[in-house]
């Protein structure tokens, strides 16, 4: 029979594998504040795997005590079991062990991936691409944020490469076809993805759907945090963009590059471009703006993020107290 604690977190995993990314997908409140929806989203993906492995391991530990902590450390320094230890506990120890390699490994091999593949597309770029420092909107270069090139192409593209030494390239189609404060919202777009790090809130995702490419959640988990992450710049963005419609503007600047990226394959992989995510939903986000998500809500949705964190931390621990 499992322990009540492995039952639980057994369940909890179920919920958060599925029913509750699928509810949150289709919930229309993360568009209204997508900084907390992001938060949200990391809470899922970190307490599913915790509940997961946990739930493995507590049963698999289960003859050797009630609490995990002591039930570990008596099976690694060999103390006799309480119980008797059957198939089925050697099994759920494996399968622990092999998710966690399985899971940690996936996302190392994810991070140290992106981080090549950026930097070879880096590479390739300054062989073709030109200083871009007196460009319109990239006076942001000049506070030390991301080194700016001109990439000579007549498709309106822009891109951010992450990473130790960032790099914004605008091709020469961009620049021809955005006026300065349309080009200066751009800057402001990928400059945020910068500095908010928003590739390291996709990284898990990717690792994810990478390391359970049969869960339609992860695929959709994926793509729920990518659009997140471009309204978040959106939003970001706005706060510099001059004038008394700065959404149209921006709104302006990203139809322009719509068809550049997707019609040239110009940008490259582990990018961040400001055509990412679904245009089109952005673009009537950015016209028709929801109202923003008041204070009641926000603190509901971060007190729910921060209890699934803590609760299988607790279901964990709480049998040792």
């Amino acid at each position: 029979m499992l322990p009540a604690s492995a039952l639980v977190l057994a369940v909890l995993a179920a919920l958060l594998a599925w029913p509750v990314p699928a509810a949150l997908a289709r919930s229309s409140w993360p568009r209204r504040d997508p900084l907390v929806a992001l938060l949200c989203w990391q809470a899922i993906g970190l307490a599913g795997g915790l509940s997961i492995i946990g739930a493995l391991l507590v049963h698999g530990l289960a003859p050797w005590g009630t609490s995990l902590p002591a039930a570990v450390w008596a099976f690694w320094t060999g103390a006799p079991a309480g119980e008797a230890v059957r198939g089925d506990h050697w099994i759920a120890m494996t399968l622990a062990g092999v998710l966690f390699l399985e899971l940690t490994g996936v996302l190392l091999l994810s991070l140290v991936h992106t981080a090549r593949t950026r930097t070879r597309h880096r590479q390739l770029l300054e062989l073709i691409v030109q200083p871009g420092a007196g460009l319109p909107g990239c006076a942001a270069s000049e506070r030390g944020a991301p080194e700016a090139r001109l990439l000579e192409h007549p498709a309106p593209v822009a891109f951010c490469i992450p990473g130790a030494r960032p790099l914004l390239v605008l091709s020469s189609g961009m620049v021809a076809e955005l006026d300065d404060a349309q080009l200066g919202a751009v800057v402001a777009h990928e400059q945020a993805h910068l500095d908010e790090r928003h590739h390291l809130l996709l990284l898990p995702f990717v690792a994810w759907r990478a390391a359970l490419p049969v869960l339609p959640a992860a695929d959709r988990a994926h793509d729920a945090v990518r659009d997140l992450v471009e309204m978040r710049a959106d939003d970001v963005a706005l706060r510099s963009v001059p004038g008394p419609c700065p959404r149209r503007v921006l709104a302006a600047a990203i139809v322009a590059a719509a068809g550049g990226a997707s019609g040239h394959g110009l940008v490259p992989g582990g990018a961040l471009a400001v055509t990412g995510g679904v245009v089109s939903a952005r673009v009537a986000r950015l016209l028709e703006p929801p109202p923003p998500l008041g204070a009641t809500g926000r603190a509901t949705a971060l007190a729910c993020a921060v209890a699934l964190l803590l609760l299988p931390a607790l279901l964990l621990l709480v049998p040792a107290l």
